[in-house]
Parts: C-alpha cells; sequence; structure tokens
C-alpha cells in the first residue's frame, strides 16, 4: 500500500492550483479522461464555458436524489453542481467547495442564468481545502487582511483565528449532508493529508448518508520518477490510488457498504508499466458500533459458497445463521 506520509519534493498544492488556474483559463485535454454521462439532459443549460473548462474522469452526478443536500468536492468550474442541482430540485441544495479562485469565479458568474433557467437557485460556491472542511477560508483572508502576520509570534494568533472558525462558523457543518460527490480530485490532496480528508467526508455526511467518489486508481505503487513530477501530479496521475488502498480508506474512516459502481477496464494512461485507469466508488455513512440482538436470522442463496459482510460475519450458502444485528438507515 502506499505510503500516505511520503511527500514528493516539490510543493503538491502550488502544482496542483497552477495548473487548474490555467485550465480554467484554458481548456486543457490532459487534465481529464473521456467521460459519459448518464443524464446527458442535465448538460442543456449549462453554458460552453463550463463545460470546456471542467475536468473529471467519472459521472458520480447520476446519484443524486431530489432534495438531497450534496457537496462536490473540488467543486471546480461547477458543471456537476449544476447537474446535480437539477436533480435535487428545488427542495434539495448544492454546495460546490474549491481552493481555486479563478474556478470559483467562473462557477459563480452563471449562479443567475442557471438558476433563470431551472427556475430556482439551489447552488453555493464556497472556498475551501477538501481536507479541512471545517475551515472557511474566506472569513480566515479577511481575518489576514485585517491582521496581517509581520512576526513568527503573530502565527499563534492565525492559529487560534483558524481553529475559532473551525468551532463556531464551520465551512460544512457535521452531519449536514446527503451526499458527497467528486469527480478526479481526491488524489490530488498530498499524500499526508489523504487521512484527514476521508475523515472529513465522514465527519459532513448524516448517518445514512452516501459518499459517490469518481477517482483515478493504479495497479501498482507509482514509481519516485512519476511521484516527483509536478506535471504528472496536477494531471491526476502520481496522486493515484492503488485500487484496494482506494477502498481500504472508506473503511478505514468508517465507511461501510463499499462498493465498486464502475471501473474501466482499458487504462486512461500506462506509464512506467503502471496503468492508471478510472474508478467510481459507493460508501455509507451510519453502521457504527457492535451489532445490536435482534433475534433474526439470515440465509444465504448463492451462488458464491460464503460470503462475509463489514462486520466479519461469514454467511455460508443454504445454512440458516442466527445473529446479532444492528438495524441501520441504509
Amino acid at each position: 500500500m502506499l505510503d500516505q506520509s511520503t511527500t514528493p519534493t516539490y510543493d503538491i498544492e502550488d502544482a496542483v492550483l497552477t495548473r487548474y488556474q490555467a485550465g480554467a483559463k484554458e481548456h486543457e485535454p490532459s487534465l481529464c479522461c473521456p467521460t459519459e454521462y448518464q443524464d446527458v439532459h442535465y448538460l442543456d443549460v449549462i453554458p460552453d464555458e463550463i463545460l470546456t473548462k471542467d475536468y473529471g474522469c467519472g459521472d458520480p452526478t447520476r446519484y443524486a436524489k431530489e432534495g438531497d443536500v450534496v457537496v462536490d468536492l473540488g467543486s471546480g468550474a461547477g458543471k456537476n453542481c449544476y447537474m446535480v442541482a437539477q436533480k435535487v430540485g428545488a427542495t434539495g441544495k448544492v454546495i460546490g467547495v474549491d481552493f481555486n479562485d479563478v474556478m470559483l469565479d467562473l462557477a459563480r458568474s452563471y449562479q443567475q442564468e442557471i438558476g433563470d433557467k431551472i427556475g430556482f437557485y439551489n447552488t453555493e460556491y464556497v472556498k475551501g481545502k477538501i481536507q479541512d472542511l471545517k475551515l472557511p477560508l474566506d472569513k480566515l483572508q479577511a481575518w489576514i487582511q485585517e491582521n496581517p502576520i509581520t512576526s513568527v509570534e503573530q502565527i499563534t494568533n492565525y492559529e487560534a483565528e483558524a481553529d475559532r472558525l473551525r468551532s463556531e462558523s464551520p465551512l460544512i457543518a457535521d452531519e449536514s449532508v446527503d451526499l458527497v460527490i467528486s469527480n478526479c480530485v481526491l488524489n490530488l490532496v498530498k499524500p499526508a493529508d489523504k487521512k484527514q480528508l476521508f475523515q472529513e467526508i465522514y465527519r459532513v455526511l448524516k448517518k445514512g448518508g452516501r459518499a459517490v467518489i469518481s477517482d483515478i486508481v493504479c495497479d501498482e505503487v507509482p514509481t519516485d520518477k512519476i511521484m516527483n513530477d509536478p506535471e504528472l501530479w496536477s494531471g491526476c496521475i502520481s496522486g493515484a490510488f492503488l485500487e484496494v488502498e482506494f477502498l481500504q480508506m472508506f473503511e478505514d474512516a468508517g465507511f461501510y457498504g463499499v462498493e465498486i459502481l464502475s471501473r474501466e477496464t482499458e487504462p486512461w494512461q500506462t506509464i512506467d508499466g503502471i496503468e492508471f485507469r478510472s474508478m467510481t466508488l459507493r460508501a455509507y455513512k451510519g453502521k457504527e458500533g457492535i451489532c445490536l440482538e435482534r433475534n433474526q436470522a439470515v440465509v444465504y442463496k448463492g451462488p458464491w459458497k460464503q460470503v462475509q459482510d463489514d462486520d466479519g460475519h461469514t454467511y455460508f450458502r443454504a445454512i440458516a445463521w442466527q445473529f446479532a444485528i444492528k438495524l441501520s438507515t441504509f
């Protein structure tokens, strides 16, 4: 498994920000792999400027439901947000989170126009780091402008203000979201922050909520040459998850019912003999702790000889097995 504490020799966040700022101004095909959307009619109201400057590797939008509160991590130009906005309807809400001011400005510039077309206004775009969804960066930036940091001692005040904002004005509150989506963005987070990233996804979801994430995975650990290439990192290659690691990160954060919704058979790219391809996963929150006795029994009908659930229960084909089961919301 990839060592998540390993960090390349260059500034990952700067490389990603620079590349995607450029991608917001001029279309860059290498930032995404071909993606087919199931509900293509939702694209009709979205301006070409957004369509050509939005990048991804899958379609997590199809899993939104009417009335959902949805957070899109790394929302970019806003394409996925505006598609989901139509699916969740006037009773739902979509919050796009991005660190890139150029992308945020582009997405926000069409809120009125698209709202007029669909008949309601249910999108919001906020500045934040997806691995720290408590910290509202616009409010922190306003504080810095009033309290410039000119000495090492003042860094303590900055850190205290950041902690206060996380506590009193979180960007995304605990257990406030029905669905978290992301389209080829999690791999852009530096390795040391990826554990916290998955914990944040888990934190903001309601019990019974779900995460649907499309991202790039690989079949072998990227080489040092790949890891230390800023172009490959910002191009969604160097930070790709090992396939098994991608699933394990959800499990380690507390998710249940982790399933592969789609996995491209053919690799998007092969570099140094390592295959990189798109995968979309769904995972649920809400089944924590030990099982509670409900005096129920399960019979597994097959076709396999046996299967094991996330609690470690093994079910043998055609054999009734009584066990303590915890009722869940999904």
